[in-house]
Parts: structure tokens; C-alpha cells; sequence
């Protein structure tokens, strides 16, 4: 009669044999778990990017062969003079809050720059002749020198986002501010999204992400080629060529 309570003697190795396979698959099983990560991680920071992408793309192709293709831009510039109250505003910031109350504008000022006087670069210099003139005039009486002609200090004040610019441009002195307005086109707008013309550090944060999201997707996507393909000779071959020549235009251009 057979005891049944003790298994037979070829189920001992089976069972012995599981855990080996278990092991030897489990490098395989990570490897697996690894690209499937990958390519779902890579299609979500894709998809994250894809408008914004589209946007940068259309407006980057535009702005490289503007100049090549006379590319037209759609752009209203109005070009006016406001008067300025008495007294006049004493410092850039008071005069920054007097302009965006004056041209009714919801946000305050993007920009201002502040250039001191100076003097000016087309004043009139003494000639070569004069060095020798003043030598032979060496023991008349002196005239006092002539004070340099100044430019005066220039504030400039930066209003409006993408679709329209606002620029104010005042000179000491003056009992005017110098307006020019500039109202752009669809494409227009798309351009200065491009650049960050105007634009809030939201928007600027935004466009960060989107830098990061195409870092990501660079070494997502080199990763993954580099686990899924096994013919790799012509891949490193295109890779090396392309950064060997992207590399050698940059260096160019320094």
C-alpha cells in the first residue's frame, strides 16, 4: 500500500528548481519594470510639453528666418507726447506710479531703466594742429575751459505683456514724456511669448518647466534606446556626429 502522506521523490527537485528560475529571472523582471517606467514617465512629461512645444516651435522657426524671409509681423505703432504735471515727479518710482495711473495700464511697470547724464560722444575735440598751438601759447594767458556738453539723465519705463507694449521715455529737464505704443499681431504675440517680452514670473516659471520637462525627455529617451536596441554602433555613431557638430558651430560663433 502506498503512503500517501509523503510526496514521491521527483517533486523534491521541482520544487528546488523554482526558486533558482525565480532568481535568474529576476534581473530580467527589473530590466522590464525599468522601460515600462521609463516610457510611461517619458509620454506624461511629453505630454506636459506638447502645446507649449508647439508654441515655442512655430515661434522659433519664425524668429530664425525672420530676417532671410522678411517674414511680416503684423505690428501698429502709435508714437505720442503726454505733459507732464507741476511739479513734476522728482524720482523714477513717482513718475513710474504717475504713468500707470495717466495711461490707465492694470499692472504696474515691467521695467524701468535709469541712465545718468553723461557726456556726449559727438562734442566737439581739439584737432591734432592744437597740441602744438598750445605749446607755442604756452606762457599767454589761459581762457577757463569750456564745461563738457552733458546729455541729460534718461528714464525709461516698460509697460504691457505680450499683445501690447507700452514704452515712456522722459529726459531731465523736459515738460513731456515721449510715448510709444506698439499693439502686435497673432504672431506677433506668439514672438514675444517666445523672447519673455514683458511677461510675469509666472509665465517665466512656466517656461521652465517646460526647459525641464525637454532635459527629461533627452536622457528618458537616450535611456531608453540604450536598454531596447541592441544595434547600437549606428546610434552612437549619429549621437557623436550630431554633438560634435552642434558643439563645433557653438564654438564658431565665440
Amino acid at each position: 500500500m502506498t503512503d500517501l502522506s509523503q510526496p514521491p521523490l521527483s517533486a523534491e527537485p521541482a520544487a528546488n528548481a523554482r526558486p533558482a528560475k525565480a532568481k535568474s529571472e529576476h534581473p530580467a523582471n527589473r530590466r522590464a519594470t525599468i522601460v515600462r517606467w521609463l516610457r510611461k514617465t517619458h509620454g506624461w512629461f511629453g505630454l506636459w510639453g506638447a502645446v507649449m512645444g508647439l508654441i515655442f516651435g512655430v515661434s522659433g522657426i519664425w524668429l530664425n528666418h525672420r530676417a532671410v524671409l522678411k517674414l511680416p509681423v503684423a505690428q501698429q505703432r502709435i508714437n505720442t507726447q503726454i505733459a507732464l504735471p507741476d511739479p513734476v515727479p522728482a524720482t523714477p518710482e513717482a513718475m513710474a506710479a504717475w504713468l500707470q495711473q495717466t495711461l490707465n495700464t492694470p499692472e504696474p511697470a515691467t521695467r524701468t531703466r535709469v541712465e545718468k547724464a553723461k557726456p556726449v560722444a559727438w562734442a566737439e575735440r581739439p584737432a591734432k594742429g592744437d597740441g602744438a598751438k598750445n605749446e607755442k601759447n604756452a606762457d599767454a594767458p589761459r581762457e577757463p575751459a569750456a564745461k563738457p556738453l552733458m546729455q541729460p539723465e534718461q528714464w525709461t519705463f516698460n509697460f504691457g505683456g505680450a499683445t501690447s507694449q507700452i514704452q515712456a521715455e522722459y529726459w531731465a529737464g523736459n515738460r513731456s514724456v515721449a510715448i510709444r505704443q506698439t499693439d502686435n499681431g497673432f504672431l506677433g504675440t506668439l514672438m514675444n511669448l517666445h523672447k519673455g517680452v514683458g511677461m510675469t514670473v509666472p509665465w517665466i516659471l512656466l517656461v521652465d518647466t517646460l526647459a525641464g520637462c525637454l532635459i527629461f525627455l533627452s536622457i528618458s529617451g537616450l535611456w531608453l534606446w540604450v536598454m531596447t536596441t541592441k544595434r547600437r554602433t549606428v546610434g552612437w555613431t549619429i549621437f557623436g556626429l550630431g554633438s560634435l557638430l552642434a558643439l563645433g558651430l557653438a564654438i564658431s560663433r565665440l
